[in-house]
């Protein structure tokens, strides 16, 4: 067959296609930016976010492309990571982590941005209302009020008698201060002596943690912070060898060996975003997408930690627990 016939007929052939299967295949995938204040290999939420888009029917490569950042639990790599993935312009920009909003909202205002992990958002500036965020970004809030006291409250079942209280903060992440501020009020109400310890970078965790040991506190209340929760295994280990019962808001801490953890299921937080993801890529405006709530909580609890630390868990604990670790 000469050339130019072969061309010919595979023009015409071309021209036969239905225009749908020709736009399928002109498609360029979407382009999505994730940012993360935490190493990526520390913490399962780019992992559940992934699975999020495929069951809704993505797969990476062929409907988009993620660009993974990570600071590696330094905050003030976070600005420049977020230049960085603005000026490769993304459809949607991933924030996994309060701090990473705060980072990305400060260099864009239109690039959509979408965090399972919003709190504070209106004091902050980042929305209007849960309602109708009006601006560039929404997503999932899992700090709920009154979580915080409650985990004084937890702290104080799995320890019975505890009367001094140790915290673990890392004040430098926007959404650890009111925690801490919530915690000291549950502290005075329930006349606890409340001591605390900041850590702001990794290499301060040890030391914190030391800190905390020296006060003899009896039991230690680890916040709710991307930093923390990226080093949860360091954390938990260095608990335990100084013998401190340690009470988390992340079910993740106690699955690294921590010992007990009340909050919101943080995965199903994960999951839930990719829908968001989804919609903004289907045309929707981060703007009208209202600020969803978890409206489950998790009582998590890890037997192996409490028997290395000589605790019995009362069984009022262990019959509400939905996990138990052994």
């Amino acid at each position: 067959m000469k050339r130019r016939r072969f061309i010919t007929l595979i023009g015409g052939a071309a021209a036969a296609w239905p225009v749908s299967v020709l736009a399928e295949s002109e498609r360029k995938p979407a382009l999505i930016g994730y940012l993360t204040g935490v190493p990526l290999s520390s913490t399962t939420s780019a992992r559940v976010f992934l699975q999020g888009l495929q069951d809704l029917g993505y797969a990476e490569g062929r409907d988009l492309q993620i660009l993974y950042r990570s600071s590696d639990g330094y905050q003030d790599r976070l600005p420049a990571l977020a230049e960085e993935l603005v000026r490769l312009n993304p459809d949607v920009i991933v924030a996994a982590g309060l701090d990473v909003v705060v980072a990305v909202r400060n260099v864009t205002q239109t690039i959509p941005i979408v965090s399972a992990t919003l709190a504070d958002a209106v004091n902050l500036g980042l929305i209007a209302n849960e309602a109708r965020p009006t601006g560039n970004v929404t997503g999932i809030e899992p700090y709920v009020a009154g979580l915080p006291a409650k985990q004084m409250e937890f702290a104080r079942e799995i320890m019975p008698g505890a009367n001094k209280v140790g915290l673990l903060t890392n004040l430098s992440d926007p959404k650890a201060p009111p925690q801490a501020q919530e915690l000291l009020a549950a502290g005075r109400s329930l006349e606890v002596e409340v001591t605390s310890s900041d850590a702001n970078r990794p290499e301060e965790i040890e030391s914190a943690l030391e800190v905390l040991a020296s006060q003899r506190v009896d039991v230690v209340i680890v916040l709710q912070s991307s930093m923390l929760l990226g080093y949860s295994r360091q954390i938990a280990a260095s608990a335990l060898a100084k013998r401190l019962p340690t009470v988390y808001g992340y079910r993740a801490h106690v699955i690294a060996g921590g010992l007990a953890s009340y909050g919101v299921d943080i995965e199903w937080c994960w999951r839930r975003v990719a829908s968001f993801v989804d919609k903004i890529l289907h045309g929707a405006r981060p703007g009208d997408l209202p600020v969803e709530f978890p409206t489950k909580m998790l009582l998590a609890i890890n037997l192996k930690t409490a028997k290395a630390l000589g605790l019995t868990v009362p069984s009022s604990l262990l019959v509400r627990a939905d996990e138990v670790i052994e």
